[in-house]
């Protein structure tokens, strides 16, 4: 009997350990792990999670709220991913976080774009001189002001900081597309350039674009010398005497930063790419050949005066020059002593010039003596007139 019951018992318990070998190996959660688990009570701002029966989590506080709000969609039986705090708090329970599973994913999607060379997204919350800043789960990333794509690289006169801070507080709110160049995990930083993402696109553009070619583009910086245009991800400068025919005094005069232009790309060197506005338009030196006459008197509206003389306004694009000797028969050393920027004055053409764009003026032939010979020939003329009378 009692053999028969060893037996029975050896037999039983073969029979347990077999089935211990059969049965999943229970796994407690281990900190700085992720977990999947179901939700079963959602009260104020925690949350309890079922870890497959082995034991239940608690999410409560900040770590309830992550970057994509979950927890607002949330209710008893979905199923939701967690980082492990604690393994087991005074309680018995786990000590999860939504937070940091969120921000552990988002790091490894910012890794995987880093390693792949992929394009992402990313929202700039804010700014300062250098560039602009993002902030995902807890995650820091930075846009320096040398990697933003040429529509939005602050080109300022002077490259004046308190300018340039103004453009970038512009562009909070803006979603970029960039690239990860750079990846501090350890501090949990990142650099992000929105250049780089837009590389293969400029590429492309620069081996397709020739001289001579018309493009659109958008304004994307004015300053004192002339106006950059951005277009195909590439950008380049209509200088101050590619703008307009006539004189260009502001480039702000002749657009705002956005607005729409078609541009004529009149150079390329590398890079860097130079274009023009005023090519587009007739040329009204071409006209003003065939309207203003040498020995002709005009009259207009001193609007440049420099060290060699004045120029006068003949017509909205054409300006005739004053030199200095032209101005009186005595020598002249600086303009401004005898004319001011808007007097009206009268002046004759003596020179006409389409090809190099200039058209001489004098207004010292309106008031010259005749010569000694034009003189004689004048009292002459007198003397006889009374015997042919």
């Amino acid at each position: 009997m009692a053999t028969q019951m060893t037996k029975l018992f050896g037999e039983e318990s073969q029979i347990m350990e077999a089935l211990m070998q059969a049965s999943p190996e229970i796994v407690f959660p281990q900190p700085g792990t992720l977990v999947e688990g179901t939700v079963t009570d959602i009260h104020k701002n925690k949350i309890l999670v079922d870890l497959g029966g082995i034991t239940t989590g608690i999410i409560a506080g900040k770590e309830a709220h992550d970057s994509h709000d979950t927890m607002r969609e949330l209710a008893p039986g979905d199923n939701i991913s967690a980082y492990v705090i604690e393994g087991e708090n005074s309680d018995g329970l786990a000590v999860l976080s939504l937070r940091r599973a969120s921000q552990e994913k988002s790091w490894k999607m910012f890794v995987d774009a880093y390693e792949e060379g992929e394009i992402i997204q990313a929202t700039a919350s804010e700014a300062n001189k250098g560039g602009l800043l993002l902030e995902v789960d807890g995650i820091k990333g930075f846009i320096p002001v040398s990697q933003l794509a040429p529509m939005h690289y602050p080109r300022v006169n002077g490259a004046d900081s308190n300018l340039i801070l103004k453009r970038l507080q512009d562009l909070v709110g803006k979603t970029f597309d960039v690239k990860v160049i750079n990846i501090d995990h350890e501090n949990g930083k990142l650099i992000l350039s929105e250049k780089a993402a837009m590389q293969k696109q400029r590429d492309n553009s620069l081996g397709k674009l020739k001289v001579g070619q018309k493009v659109k583009g958008k304004i994307s910086g004015i300053v004192k010398f002339g106006i950059f245009v951005a277009f195909d991800g590439l950008e380049g400068l209509v200088h101050i005497s590619e703008i307009a025919w006539g004189h260009v005094k502001d480039p702000a005069e002749f657009g705002r930063i956005g607005d729409e232009v078609e541009i004529l790309v009149i150079g390329m060197e590398g890079e860097k790419i130079s274009l023009s506005m005023k090519r587009l338009v007739p040329d009204p030196w071409v006209e003003a050949a065939k309207t203003f006459k040498i020995g002709t008197v005009v009259e207009g509206e001193i609007n440049k005066i420099t060290q060699f003389g004045a120029f006068m306004q003949l017509s909205e694009e054409i300006n005739g020059l004053i030199h200095l000797s032209e101005i009186t028969e005595e020598p002249v050393e600086d303009a401004s002593t005898l004319l001011k920027v808007g007097e009206k004055v009268k002046a004759k053409i003596i020179s006409v010039d389409p090809d190099e764009h200039r058209i001489g003026l004098s207004i010292k032939a309106l008031t010259a003596k005749p010569k000694k010979a034009e003189v004689k020939e004048e009292e002459a003329a007198e003397e006889a007139a009374p015997e042919e009378a």
